[in-house]
């Protein structure tokens, strides 16, 4: 099979490796789709990676076993490789799960584990079906497209009364904005890049403001008769993003963290939680159990479209990580037969 792969600094391609195959009860799944995430930045600091992808949507073509799927199923490829035995994966929380085996151990290889390939193996319980009436290209969006907002909003409760504010409209925060929507809240978005500024009032956002602005806690509170935003949400992965987050939530209200950040936030327990009532919520995936809802977002979401920007073959990976590297794109995804 093919397979993408970073060769360097901001240099990438395809290289081919043997077919992976299934095992006990893993399914291999060919991939007609799959969105780009995170790994543009190993693209730009000119890290070598030859297993890129934790995204995947496609066609189970074998199975070693009689399992959860069958040939010829339609599927979503969640991510990572839990056991599926312990209590949080039983629960559908198996994105935490302490007790992840070893994919090479596994299976004699790490070949299978990649997504940014034609073919992708994976525990068949982690394969989710598909709707007939949903298309490779939007069914990834019930990932990282949709997935790590849709977990979010549902811890916080976000409903049609909550105002939310979202910082960070790359595509996992204009998803954020989709998910917001659907369930009838008011967007507040914040942003730097002018590209994604204007996908997001196109999405129904009712405002976005610069990160720079020193006025923008004041600005946020203005458009809440003073008091906050009920719940926010940083998918930016930046302190100053955390600490707005923080800063612009009601008393009582809800933030919620999704955006991968490696610095320190400093939080002050008594003013930031105690004084205010404010929950802070780490969230990183969805449970199992709301991939319907997710389904239903998709089918239904009169803006889902606009969360898709761009749609290329895998053999143009080179423009692709360009594309994604210069901020301006919704979500990506790539053709891996193409």
């Amino acid at each position: 099979m093919k397979k993408a792969v970073i060769l360097g600094e901001r240099q990438a391609g395809l290289v081919e490796v043997p077919d992976p195959r299934p095992k006990e009860d893993w399914a291999l799944v060919k991939v007609h789709a799959t969105p780009m995430c995170t790994e543009y930045k190993a693209f730009v600091g000119g890290h070598k990676a030859e297993f890129l992808g934790h995204e995947a949507v496609g066609e189970v073509v074998a199975v070693a076993q009689p399992c959860k799927v069958e040939p010829g199923d339609r599927v979503v490829v969640q991510p990572q490789y839990p056991c599926g035995k312990c209590a949080l994966c039983i629960a559908g929380d198996y994105i935490h799960c302490q007790h992840c085996p070893s994919f090479s151990e596994f299976t004699g290889s790490r070949e299978g584990s990649a997504t940014y390939a034609q073919y992708v193996l994976k525990p068949s319980w982690l394969l989710s079906p598909i709707p007939d009436d949903v298309s490779y290209e939007k069914a990834g969006l019930a990932i990282c497209g949709l997935g790590p907002s849709m977990g979010a909003f549902d811890a916080m409760g976000v409903g049609a009364f909550d105002t939310v504010l979202i910082t960070g409209l790359g595509p996992v925060g204009l998803g954020g904005v989709v998910n917001a929507r659907f369930r009838g809240a008011r967007v507040i978005g914040v942003d730097s890049v002018d590209y994604r500024v204007t996908r997001a009032m196109e999405m129904g956002a009712a405002a976005v403001f610069d990160p720079a602005d020193t006025d923008i806690v004041k600005r946020i509170r203005d458009l809440t008769g003073g008091r906050g935003v009920d719940c926010a949400l940083d998918c930016s992965g930046t302190v100053a993003a955390e600490r707005l987050c923080l800063d612009a939530t009601r008393r009582r209200g809800k933030v919620a963290y999704v955006g991968e950040c490696g610095d320190d936030l400093k939080i002050r327990v008594s003013p930031d939680l105690i004084r205010t009532g404010i929950t802070i919520i780490g969230s990183w995936h969805y449970n199992l159990s709301l991939y319907p809802r997710i389904a239903k977002v998709i089918q239904e979401s009169p803006i889902i479209d606009l969360l898709i920007s761009h749609v290329l073959p895998m053999s143009d990976i080179q423009r692709a990580f360009e594309l994604c590297a210069s901020h301006e794109t919704a979500k990506v995804i790539l053709k891996p037969w193409e």
